[in-house]
């Protein structure tokens, strides 16, 4: 019997369910990864995130290749591929991780599906994380998802039977597949042993600080885990990070350690929550979440202010240098995610259909569990979550209170003195910087957040939204999960606008700094 083990977003040999499960067949396994091209041109899809995969399907092919079974890469429709492959070596078993990704891939799983039951291939997918397929409510999602974390990591088979007569196949390039430029030159590199590295580093010394730096960008560079980009891909699990953070923990260390291993604990069950969210409704990445929020802002956005905050041009000075770190990196810490959709949903009144596919492309860490989810929390589409109104001029002045990130990305600014560099129109000279070197701001500050906040609670008061909120709740709440509630470093929300009695009970957040 062959069985072909279909490798998507678990690109590793170390705690991989399905490995396990294709060599305990006793027949020979043939491990593939499909690029699919169609995929690549999706709007959340680039070149940076690409190049990302590519490396950590080097690190595979070398790890199945010790195994015995180097990875087979295949280029095309996945359905084509697997039932080529198939044919060829008469496989009668696929397996595969459980995915929880876009529309795209949801779609592409339906055909494939289809394909195996009418060809007489059996498909079993398992579960790689905390989400859970077919979750008929989420009272006791948590305990479950905390079981799987704590059941021991699954060790790679020792050796894996090859099929003979298999070409490997290249791993194209990104120009190969097509894909726009996309410059990113400090961008993490892929790979299994990167990722080890990240974790042991972040465990043995960077982490110490991690409760208290995760929300300047300044800091968070460091202090943060950076394992993120290394689990939306799957050259690490989850449950790896999470036991390797208890291992840590149970040792007691001194300092600040403790605080910040529970704070990394409670993200990752904060991004299990997350990717549940979007597994359990799958529309969330194209539909508002509260259906009265459609009518929130026009779904054709303002192209003048989107194009200046995708550019880091918008003339807000913390925005702007949050943007360009971005485009540099392709990463940024949560809480400065949270400000720049924020800034773009709120002051430039942007609906967040058209900034999250300019995100998402900007993330290496790409993970649509999270994103689309947070797009619209952070746009206050939810119904669920109390509006998040981020003023850009105090986020800066609190998380980079030196300018010293500002001046590092925003070169334009160099004659403003620190004392308006984060309001440079408030500085008598500025007519020879702005409008120049550096733009105007393309909204009052002020006076947008003021209009905003209005349509946003007029929005909230309507007859129905408290009740069609509360039932949003039941299905995706966390269930005050003491993890999420209590964590001290979760942003401070504003007094409540409206009596308590009319207004659906918010979920925290948590900032998912990973």
């Amino acid at each position: 019997m062959t069985t072909i083990l279909w490798f998507k977003r678990d690109l590793r040999v170390a705690d991989n369910p399905a490995l396990a499960l294709a060599a305990s067949g006793g027949g020979a396994v043939l491990p593939l990864y499909v690029v699919e091209p169609e995929l690549w041109r999706q709007p959340d899809a680039s070149a940076r995130q690409w190049a990302f995969v590519a490396e950590c399907l080097e690190d595979l092919r070398a790890a199945l290749a010790a195994l015995g079974a180097p990875l087979v890469v295949r280029t095309g429709e996945a359905v084509a591929v697997l039932a080529a492959l198939a044919r060829a070596h008469g496989a009668t078993r696929l397996v595969s991780h459980e995915e929880t990704g876009n529309l795209w891939t949801y779609a592409r799983d339906r055909r494939v599906a289809a394909w195996a039951r009418a060809a007489g291939v059996a498909w079993t997918e398992l579960p790689q994380g905390g989400v859970v397929r077919r979750l008929a409510a989420r009272d006791g999602w948590a305990a479950r998802r905390d079981a799987f974390m704590a059941a021991p990591v699954v060790a790679a088979p020792p050796a894996l039977a090859p099929v003979a007569g298999v070409e490997a196949g290249a791993i194209p390039s990104a120009r190969a597949l097509r894909l726009a430029e996309d410059r990113c030159p400090h961008r993490q590199s892929g790979g299994r042993r990167l990722a080890l590295a990240a974790l042991e580093s972040f465990l043995a010394v960077r982490g110490e600080g991690y409760r208290a730096a995760m929300s300047s960008p300044v800091t968070a560079e460091r202090a943060c885990s950076r394992l993120s980009p290394y689990l939306a891909h799957g050259a690490l699990s989850a449950r790896e990070a999470a036991q390797a953070a208890a291992a840590r923990a149970a040792g007691r260390p001194g300092g600040r350690w403790a605080g910040s291993l529970a704070s990394f604990a409670a993200r990752l069950a904060w991004r299990d929550h997350f990717m549940q969210k979007l597994e359990d409704q799958p529309a969330i990445e194209t539909a508002c979440l509260h259906p009265a929020c459609e009518a929130l802002r026009p779904r054709t956005p303002d192209a003048a202010r989107l194009a200046a905050w995708a550019a880091g041009e918008t003339g807000i000075p913390f925005v702007d240098a949050c943007m360009r770190y971005l485009a540099a990196t392709g990463w940024i810490n949560f809480r400065m995610r949270a400000m720049l959709v924020s800034v773009a949903s709120y002051h430039l009144w942007l609906d967040w259909r058209a900034t999250g596919p300019i995100l998402a492309r900007r993330f290496t860490d790409y993970e649509p569990g999270i994103h689309w989810p947070q797009m619209q929390m952070q746009s206050g589409t939810t119904g669920m979550n109390t509006i998040r109104l981020y003023n850009p001029v105090k986020q800066g002045q609190e998380h980079d209170p030196t300018g010293a990130f500002l001046r590092s990305w925003l070169p334009e600014l160099a004659p403003v003195p620190d004392a308006f560099l984060h309001e440079p129109w408030r500085w008598p000279e500025a007519r020879g910087v702005l409008g120049r070197r550096y733009p105007e701001p393309v909204v009052d500050l002020a006076a947008a957040a003021r209009a905003a906040r209005e349509a946003a609670w007029a929005i909230r008061r309507a007859p129905g939204f408290a009740a069609t909120a509360a039932e949003l709740v039941a299905r995706h709440g966390s269930r005050r999960d003491p993890r999420f509630v209590n964590d001290r470093a979760a942003p401070r929300r504003a007094a409540p606008r409206r009596p308590p009695s009319s207004r659906p009970a918010p979920a925290a957040q948590l900032s998912l700094d990973l």
